[in-house]
C-alpha cells in the first residue's frame, strides 16, 4: 500500500535485505519467511517475520530516534495499559545495506479500522477512551517530553503554510477560521500527562469491533494529553465522538485543543502525502470535512 518512497532521504528496503539483517543479528531466526506489510505508516517500514514476529525499520533519518525511544518506554508503559502494545523481542543494529538501528516485536493480531466503516463505533469509542485514560494515569515522573504535547501555537506557522498549499483543494477560508478558533482555546495549565501522540486509524488494531492493540509509540511522552483526542475526528463518526468525549471527560478547552490537533495534523499531512500515501491523504480529507461540518463554538 505504501511501499513507495515518501521522503527525499528515504532508504531502499525489501524483504531480502531484512532477511539478511535478521540472519546477521539473530541467527536463531535466520531462514524465517519475511514479508513486507501493507501500511500507511510514514516513518517506519514493517516486515512480518515468521508467524509471531514483526521487524520495524526506520524509513529515513528522522525516524531513527524512535527506535531507542520505543525500546525504552514500551516495557514501562505496557503493564498499565488495557490492551497489548508492541513487545520488544530484539534490538538490531546497522548492517550491510542498512545504516541504522531497528527492532523486532511480537506480532499483534488485528486490523486497522477505516473511518466511515467502523463496525461498533460506540464500543470502540469507549475502548479508545479507556486506553487514553489508562495512559494518562501512568506515573509521568521521568517521562520524556511528548513532541506533540505542546501548545497549538507552536504549530501555527506550519499549519498556515499547509493551508496555503491547499488553496483550490479545500475551503481555506473556513479552515483558517476553525484553526483560529482552536488557537483561541485556553492552553493546558495542569501537570503533563502521558499521551501516545499519534492516535490514528493506522496505529489502532481492532478485532471483532473491539480495540485489540495500539501500535507505533514513537511520539509517546509527557505533555498536554489533548493531542490524543484527535482520534475522535480521524476515526469516529459524530455520535460515537460524543461517546468518546464523555468517557474521556474532556472539557470544552481540552476538546477544542484536540480538534485543533486533528485539524493541524491533517492539514500538514495532506499536501505532503497526497501523491505518495493515498490512505493517509484520504483520512486527512475526512478529518477536514468532519471538522468543517461541525458547528463552530460560540464566541
Amino acid at each position: 500500500m505504501c511501499a513507495m518512497k515518501m521522503h527525499p532521504d528515504e532508504v531502499d528496503l525489501d524483504a531480502g535485505l531484512v532477511g539478511r539483517l535478521v540472519a546477521g543479528r539473530f541467527p536463531g531466526w535466520a531462514g524465517l519467511p519475511v514479508e513486507r506489510l501493507a501500511s500507511s505508516g510514514t516513518e517506519n517500514a514493517m516486515f512480518r517475520l515468521g508467524t509471531d514476529k514483526v521487524v520495524r525499520l526506520p524509513r529515513h533519518p528522522g525516524a531513527v530516534r524512535s527506535v531507542a525511544h520505543e525500546q525504552r518506554w514500551l516495557p514501562r508503559l505496557a503493564p498499565s495499559l488495557p490492551v497489548p502494545v508492541p513487545e520488544p523481542l530484539g534490538h538490531g543494529g546497522p548492517g550491510p545495506g542498512f545504516p541504522w538501528p531497528w527492532s523486532v516485536y511480537r506480532w499483534l493480531e488485528g486490523g486497522n479500522p477505516v473511518a466511515g466503516a467502523v463496525r461498533e463505533p460506540h464500543t470502540l469509542a469507549r475502548d479508545l477512551a479507556g486506553f487514553v485514560l489508562a495512559l494518562r494515569r501512568t506515573d509521568p515522573r521521568e517521562g520524556p517530553p511528548n513532541s506533540r504535547g505542546v501548545p497549538l501555537a507552536a504549530r501555527d506557522t506550519s499549519t498556515r503554510e499547509a493551508i496555503g498549499l491547499l488553496a483550490g483543494c479545500i475551503d481555506t477560508v473556513a479552515v483558517s477560521a476553525r484553526w483560529q478558533e482552536a488557537l483561541g482555546a485556553p492552553e493546558h495549565d495542569g501537570p503533563g500527562r502521558w499521551a501516545h501522540g499519534d492516535l490514528m486509524p493506522g496505529n489502532v488494531l481492532v478485532t471483532r469491533g473491539r480495540l485489540s492493540a495500539v501500535i507505533d509509540f514513537g511520539t509517546v511522552g509527557v505533555g498536554d494529553p489533548a493531542v490524543d483526542l484527535m482520534i475522535a475526528w480521524n476515526l469516529l463518526p459524530g455520535p460515537a465522538r460524543d461517546t468518546f468525549r464523555r468517557a474521556v471527560g474532556a472539557g470544552d478547552a481540552e476538546w477544542a485543543r484536540g480538534r485543533g490537533w486533528a485539524l493541524s495534523v491533517s492539514l500538514i499531512q495532506l499536501p505532503y502525502y497526497r501523491d505518495t500515501n493515498p490512505p493517509l491523504a484520504a483520512n486527512s480529507r475526512h478529518v477536514i470535512r468532519e471538522i468543517l461540518a461541525e458547528r463552530p463554538a460560540a464566541p
